[in-house]
């Protein structure tokens, strides 16, 4: 049976930490680490994950901000509020909680950010300058995936690494980050012809495509590690994610459960990043 990745444990441990630098930082420079928050309108998700936001920040001891718009409000008033936060000293990591209303463009709201408080890392900048190593802030999702590698004493370098998925926030960013970890990665997704063929090489197997229980236990190759990064919830159903668990565990050496496992790592990398660019990004190499 696998080692079960405890997501939430590692997110603790990592609060814990930031909290304990913020401590010292504050009594050295004088001032918090400051985030803002954007929400508009009322996504039901999108309103648990920004109460989270805040609990973290007050727990760890930052300035926070929360910015709550209606649902209605037109672009430029949305760019105004960013460009004021860009300025504001106080704020050093701005986020947009998306997704945005459909009538928001979200590429053209996430280029006002100034990269340096681009705590997503999605501004183009950042995603450019992830190809370089020298991002001023990497996406949380996939930087908690390495994360939780890391942490688990999982070793990357020489690894046959298979993402399943492409996208923008996770996918692409993940892909990036493992071969700078010097892994061989394999991107994939639902269209790849002969997928099983694919993910049966990976010893770092990483499902992410959106789609419930996707990877069952004939995708997977035994012994491997496997991330699961999706969040699915069927009709009538549990939370479950991308890969099918209860069939896949026994033949992994590791696997993430869900939920408890990345979900928790994205808001603990979120804190880390806006910690950085409170201290001048300190980690930037």
């Amino acid at each position: 049976m696998a080692v079960i990745i405890d997501g939430k444990k590692i997110a603790q441990d990592i609060r814990d930490e930031v909290k304990s630098t913020v401590a010292v930082f504050k009594k050295n420079a004088g001032i918090a680490p400051g985030l803002a928050v954007i929400l508009v309108g009322h996504n039901p998700a999108s309103e648990i994950y920004v109460r989270g936001k805040i609990t973290d920040c007050e727990e760890a001891g930052f300035f926070s901000r929360t910015e709550r718009l209606p649902e209605d409000t037109d672009e430029k008033k949305i760019v105004r509020i960013i460009k004021t936060m860009n300025k504001d000293e106080r704020i050093h990591g701005i986020l947009v909680q998306l997704p945005l209303p459909a009538h928001i463009n979200p590429e053209t709201v996430i280029e006002q950010i100034d990269p340096r408080k681009d705590v997503d890392g999605l501004h183009p900048y950042n995603v450019g300058h992830l190809f370089t190593g020298r991002p001023y802030h990497r996406s949380c999702t996939p930087a908690g995936v390495i994360e939780l590698l890391d942490r688990y004493g999982i070793g990357i370098e020489g690894k046959e690494a298979v993402i399943v998925g492409r996208s923008n926030l996770v996918g692409k960013p993940l892909a990036i980050m493992l071969v700078s970890r010097h892994a061989t990665v394999t991107l994939c997704h639902t269209r790849t012809k002969n997928l099983p063929d694919v993910t049966n090489r990976a010893e770092i197997l990483i499902a992410a495509a959106g789609r419930a229980e996707l990877i069952n236990a004939a995708m997977v190759r035994a012994g491997a590690v496997v991330i699961d990064v999706g969040m699915n919830r069927p009709a009538g159903g549990k939370l479950v994610g991308d890969v099918a668990y209860a069939e896949v565990a026994p033949k992994a050496s590791y696997i993430t459960p869900v939920p408890g496992g990345v979900g928790p790592m994205t808001r603990a990398m979120l804190l880390v990043n806006t910690l950085n660019a409170a201290m001048g990004f300190p980690d930037r190499t």
